[in-house]
């Protein structure tokens, strides 16, 4: 009795998108997870490498699912698992939309904590991300650049466009700094900074509000430009680079 007392007290209930996965011995496996009450949970998954495994390919990345885990010393367990978006498949057939999903999760991966309240807004974020690169709603570099804006912003470090990240002075101003939050004008600006086109200026804005009609619109050097000012932003606030946004196709 105390001992299943002890497991029910122990066991907890949440729904999460598989961020990453890696094996564990022979059989077992390691999912990264970003659950909507928990935060970054890591767990193992037992015996899901073997093929009789009942849950195996509801544990896999871009996945989203009902679970049942158990708290563990370093690493909770994975009991249960209940497929309820099965993105994968979609995103994996089309290498554009597997990187840039992959950024994505990679991106998640490092924003994410074990704070559930604080990671809620990350966790919205990418499911809806997800679920609109699985559906083709948007060119996938378009959606993982407006995702990593919102994700950035959801973190605390939100970008300014419109106005002098420093002084507050309004814009439109013409040098992006990554290290002062954004555009700048001319007497905060430092040697050196950047001098976007107020196109791509403009671009960034969209991205960030979510505007989809001037984002679908952009030319391809416009979009360029603009991600890389976001790899460039990501990578500063972050301190560590984004590997995947490397593999990301750019029309």
């Amino acid at each position: 009795m105390a001992r299943g007392s002890s497991f029910a007290s122990a066991s907890y209930r949440d729904t999460g998108v598989v961020l990453r996965t890696y094996p564990l011995g022979e059989a077992d496996r390691i999912v990264v997870l970003l659950t909507r009450e928990h935060g970054q949970v890591r767990a193992v998954a037992k015996g899901v490498r073997r093929t009789s495994s009942k849950f195996g390919s509801r544990l896999e990345p871009f996945t989203l699912s009902d679970l049942q885990l158990v708290h563990g010393r370093s690493l909770d367990i994975v009991s249960q698992a209940v497929a309820r978006k099965t993105w994968a498949t979609a995103i994996a057939s089309d290498y554009s939309r597997f990187t840039a999903a992959a950024a994505m999760v990679e991106a998640a991966e490092q924003l994410s904590t074990d704070d559930g309240q604080q990671t809620r807004p990350q966790y919205d974020l990418l499911i809806g991300a997800l679920s609109a690169m699985a559906r083709g709603l948007h060119a996938p570099d378009q959606l993982l650049d407006s995702y990593l804006l919102r994700a950035m912003s959801a973190a605390g470090w939100a970008p300014s466009f419109t106005v002098c990240a420093q002084c507050g002075d309004p814009g439109p101003h013409r040098s992006f700094v990554a290290q002062l939050g954004g555009m700048v004008c001319d007497r905060c600006r430092p040697p050196g900074s950047l001098s976007p086109d107020v196109r791509v200026v403009a671009h960034l804005q969209a991205l960030l509000d979510g505007d989809w009609p001037r984002v679908d619109a952009v030319e391809p050097r416009t979009a360029r430009a603009a991600a890389g000012i976001i790899g460039a932003y990501v990578q500063f606030h972050l301190e560590h680079a984004v590997k995947s946004l490397q593999l990301v196709e750019r029309d």
